[in-house]
């Protein structure tokens, strides 16, 4: 049973989510909403630890700002990853601008920046508009 530990999009709530079981559409304990791991999952400062670094899946991340062309340019990218390995890959957004601490930690100094994360580690990366197959590379 993979599982990864994620907040709740709607109240917050922080639910460990079996991600095998992901087109069951699994549900907050507290509100009952569905979890979609098939989509980017957006990670926190707060949450990011037992997010990322606590996942028993691998888990793509993107460092991303709103007013970044070139992350805007990526995000549909990002959806068809998350989409094509749901239960198997964990994708997370990391807003830069709403959790400096987390990029600072990592030494992210251009956006978007990508990191694979295994077993706590950051074990690859990929920094700018790296497109389809650079992704893809990084996820695989």
């Amino acid at each position: 049973m993979p599982s990864a530990t994620l907040a709740c999009q709607f109240c917050g709530q922080l639910n460990k989510v079996d991600l095998s079981r992901h087109a069951d559409r699994p549900k907050c304990a507290e509100c009952t909403k569905p979890f979609l791991v098939d989509r980017p999952v957006k990670v926190t400062e707060e949450n990011f630890d037992v997010t990322v670094l606590k996942s028993e899946v691998p888990v793509l991340v993107d460092f991303y700002a709103d007013w970044c062309g070139p992350c805007r340019v990526m995000a549909p990218v990002l959806d068809e990853i998350a989409e094509a390995n749901a239960g198997k890959l964990l994708v997370a957004k990391v807003d830069t601008e709403a959790s400096p601490a987390v990029s600072q930690r990592y030494g992210i100094r251009s956006i978007p920046f990508f990191g694979r994360f295994e077993n706590g580690q950051m074990v690859r990366t990929a920094v700018g508009a790296v497109g389809r197959d650079g992704l893809a590379e990084l996820a695989g």
